[in-house]
């Protein structure tokens, strides 16, 4: 067993653990065990499991977030400081007061990738084990909890006539239309999912300050690269990474909508419509994950308009009388 198959030795068996227990109970309920839907449905389990563990991890994400986006007037200060400085020196003494800036403030560039980061592991090791289903179910062997019958019952599974465990480049025994449509479209909704995810954070969810930092270039560059990076990619997935990475995709949307309608960052243009929302109920403005408020002078303007509106009235028309 090499470095990297030590490694993924435990997620494999994490993995494999719960998509067996979502198969035994969905069994249990009366859907076929062979059936490729109810192991479908025990991938779709699996990624809400992972997702669902994730929260925190997503929470603590937001607010470092917040806490970049807040920093970027300072950011940019300090670039000034040290713009047309060359030298190693002073791109060290720059280095070094970005890196004390981060930590006073409980934040870092990085803190985006975090979610993503910790869900490779799990990727990979669902890779390993659905691509490995054919060659373990003809040596007579099981996959981490997956016992041998399970792994011959998945690898004989199909949807749509397309097996779970086949690749648009590798598929044995399945149909051939079947998968090639199948693996197409399920690697489109992929690559549209996450372009969808980043397009509308970029859109809706960066200040001004953000816009226009140096990160911008290359949060473009990468709206546009892990797409065609995943898409390349996907068509030496198994069906069955597809719908897990799709699925997962689906997730991170809804997620992503739901902060930008309920939590905006301070600033953006979804904390300025936030901000017209609440105005326009009467509600007062509300402070952002402790960030700052979203922009006091769209605030205002809205509450004065709401409030104009409302104690504005209609003086009543005299209608013409005949004089008699």
């Amino acid at each position: 067993m090499d470095f990297f198959e030590t490694i993924m030795f435990p997620f494999k068996w994490l993995v494999s653990i719960i998509m067996v227990g979502f198969h035994e109970g969905l069994s249990s309920i009366g859907l076929p065990e062979a059936s490729g839907w109810t192991w479908t449905l025990s991938i779709i389990g699996l990624v809400l499991v992972i997702r669902a563990a994730l929260i925190p991890v997503f929470v603590k994400q937001i607010k470092a977030q917040r806490g970049m986006q807040l920093l970027q007037p300072d950011l940019k200060k300090l670039q000034d400081k040290y713009k047309g400085k060359t030298d190693q020196l002073s791109r060290q003494a720059m280095a070094q007061e970005q890196m004390a800036m981060y930590k006073k403030h409980g934040t870092n560039p990085f803190s985006a990738c975090l979610p993503m980061l910790i869900q490779m592991p799990f990727f990979f090791a669902l890779f390993q084990v659905l691509s490995g289903i054919s060659t373990a179910r003809d040596q007579g062997k099981g996959i981490g909890a997956m016992s041998h019958d399970q792994v011959a019952q998945f690898d004989e599974s199909s949807i749509f006539g397309a097996p779970l465990s086949a690749t648009l480049l590798h598929n044995p025994e399945g149909n051939p239309v079947a998968v090639t449509i199948l693996t197409i479209v399920m690697i489109l909704a992929m690559t549209a999912s996450q372009f969808i995810t980043q397009k509308q954070i970029m859109a809706k969810n960066m200040s001004e300050e953000a816009m226009a930092s140096p990160f911008m270039r290359q949060q473009k560059m990468m709206l546009y690269i892990l797409p065609i990076v995943f898409g390349v990619g996907g068509i030496n997935f198994p069906i069955g990474v597809l719908i897990y990475w799709t699925t997962t995709n689906l997730w991170t949307m809804a997620q992503q909508f739901f902060v930008i309608r309920r939590m905006p960052t301070p600033g953006s243009p979804a904390a300025k419509a936030l901000a017209e929302r609440r105005a326009a109920k009467g509600l007062p403005a509300l402070p952002i994950l402790g960030g700052k408020k979203a922009d006091p002078e769209a605030e205002a303007a809205a509450a004065a308009s709401v409030a104009e509106a409302r104690t504005q009235r209609i003086q009543p028309q005299r209608k013409n009388r005949k004089k008699k």
